[in-house]
């Protein structure tokens, strides 16, 4: 039986679950294809980042930010973003997030 090729799958090959301190999801050039909020952020900001690494995830290559106690539990937030350095998670103090990406 031949192979065919694998197609490519537009929700995301990869995930990264339950994120709850800052995380290196990607440490390469990708795709950010969403995020589902676990656990609102008691604290801080919540956002993700097209870096490499957590020290390097600041404002000037936010994806997103939110304040804390926003995104509400359960939001989903749909991206497709290209990542041309990497991509980086901080769900927040006390934050909670799953990641989706390529």
């Amino acid at each position: 039986m031949p192979q065919y090729p694998i197609v490519p799958r537009p929700g995301g090959s990869q995930s990264a679950l339950d994120v709850s301190a800052p995380t290196v999801v990607k440490a390469t050039p990708g795709t950010l294809v969403r995020i589902t909020v676990l656990t609102a952020a008691t604290a801080g900001t919540f956002g993700a980042y097209d870096a490499s690494t957590t020290g390097s995830a600041a404002t000037a290559n936010a994806i997103v930010q939110y304040a804390s106690g926003y995104p509400a539990v359960g939001s989903v937030i749909y991206l497709q973003w290209p990542c041309n350095t990497g991509i980086v998670v901080n769900p927040g103090t006390g934050g909670a997030v799953s990641v989706a990406f390529a």
